[in-house]
């Protein structure tokens, strides 16, 4: 699932094991930070989740190879984010550690705080070619690259009820005119167009993502990035805000959805149910459903693209979400330690390492796994995933990844109060510029 920076976690340990890792953590914080473990190893950090048990897998590989071992800190994912921007700097640093690319690493990056990757891709060029472009460069900051992917895409799907489609003998939409018919052929079955977790904003968010992609391109928010909340004045930000009260309006989302969440499974629950027809949601949304509603995922839930609208000049081949999360290393590490950092993280680009996601149910972010797909639990939706990502001319990093940290709480804020009506589109816009 999604693993935000700022929000309880969405693949969420038991109490008992978070209690437990936090002793682990807290242990491997005291081991003699970068470049200086006392016993000589490698410290290296991991978000502990479902997935964690991929990164426990290739550190025994990796051990058996190298003199210099990695101890694998796991650190409760509730607390991850403020444990490393807390530590870094500091002598409990570790010495490769997941992040989240973009924004969750740039002010260690001006703080000149982590190893800039280039010149070791440009010494193993086969390690750059190993990873889909856009997976690559969604982690970069400022044109360089201070992380390598370690974990499943995360692109943002238009999922939809197939039973309920096929009550009302409607087809997915393939046009922006198709999805407003929709939603007008759902309510008249008395079905909500689409699940919306209201009470999360991040949920929302994506829906804004999605819009101001497809009428004003990535080079938007890019702009963005570059040059500073000014920079969202532009008429595809305020399109994407008339687009929305449009869609709020018509009823897209019904009437329930300010007091509907996600991260209790609310939407997902609606949308299974068939009480909704449609779901914007990261690719883990069918995680989620075989979880929680195992009949569903397997025959009920499908998957499209996000439809292109009316005058828009994005590409919609273009996709947004999280494109994955990413090892850096600590610019502190130096000398043989460096160069053992170095060769972990190629453990990533290796075909047992993808083999293993794709048996924890992710879709690897290497160029070369399309041969790996017919061993995923459901090779379909794989592919469609994969296929998705790897034809994106643009992968669009979550703006509340990969803005820094401390826009995020207005930028949520602004969200909301746009889907509830408590801002025009202007004044989303004047929201915005002034965060």
């Amino acid at each position: 699932m999604r693993i935000p920076r700022s929000r309880s976690t969405l693949r969420a340990s038991t109490l008992a094991a978070a209690a437990l890792l936090v002793g682990t953590a807290l242990a491997g914080c005291g081991s003699g930070g970068p470049g200086g473990s006392d016993d000589g190893s490698l410290d290296v950090w991991v978000y502990q989740d479902a997935s964690t048990k991929v990164q426990r897998e290739v550190v025994e590989r990796f051990n058996k190879t190298s003199d210099i071992k990695v101890k694998l800190t796991q650190v409760p994912g509730e607390g991850y984010s403020d444990k490393m921007r807390t530590s870094m700097g500091t002598p409990n640093a570790p010495d490769v550690f997941f992040n989240w690319g973009g924004g969750s690493i740039s002010d260690f990056v001006k703080k000149d705080m982590l190893l800039d990757l280039d010149p070791a891709m440009a010494k193993d060029p086969e390690l750059k070619k190993a990873f889909i472009p856009t997976i690559l460069d969604a982690g970069a900051v400022d044109g360089k690259h201070y992380g390598i992917p370690m974990r499943g895409m995360q692109p943002v799907i238009l999922f939809y009820n197939k039973d309920v489609f096929e009550d009302a003998g409607a087809q997915p939409p393939k046009s922006w005119g198709d999805l407003l018919k929709l939603i007008d052929t759902f309510k008249d079955k008395g079905v909500t167009p689409f699940a919306l977790a209201g009470t999360d904003a991040w949920t929302e968010l994506m829906w804004v993502e999605y819009l101001v992609d497809r009428y004003g391109g990535a080079g938007v928010f890019q702009k963005i990035q570059s040059e500073g909340m000014a920079a969202w004045d532009d008429p595809a930000v305020l399109k994407a805000a008339q687009t929305v009260r449009d869609l709020v309006g018509r009823g897209a989302f019904g009437k329930n959805y300010k007091s509907v969440n996600y991260t209790a499974d609310g939407a997902s629950t609606l949308f299974a149910k068939g009480k909704a027809a449609m779901h914007l949601m990261g690719s883990w949304e069918y995680a989620n459903q075989k979880a929680n509603q195992p009949a569903f995922a397997k025959s009920g839930l499908g998957w499209t693209t996000f439809p292109a609208v009316p005058g828009g000049s994005g590409d919609p081949k273009s996709v947004v979400g999280n494109p994955t999360n990413y090892w850096s290393v600590n610019a502190k590490v130096k000398g043989d330690k460096q160069k053992a950092a170095i060769e972990f993280m190629k453990f990533a680009a290796k075909q047992d390492y993808s083999k293993d996601l794709i048996a924890n149910g992710d879709v690897p972010t290497t160029s070369d796994a399309t041969s790996l797909l017919a061993e995923h639990e459901n090779p379909d939706y794989a592919r469609f995933q994969y296929d998705l990502v790897k034809q994106a001319p643009d992968f669009t990093l979550s703006w509340d990844q990969a803005l820094p940290a401390k826009y995020t709480p207005p930028l949520h804020t602004a969200v909301q109060k746009l889907f509830n009506g408590q801002l025009s589109p202007a004044g989303f816009i004047d929201a915005l510029k002034g965060m």
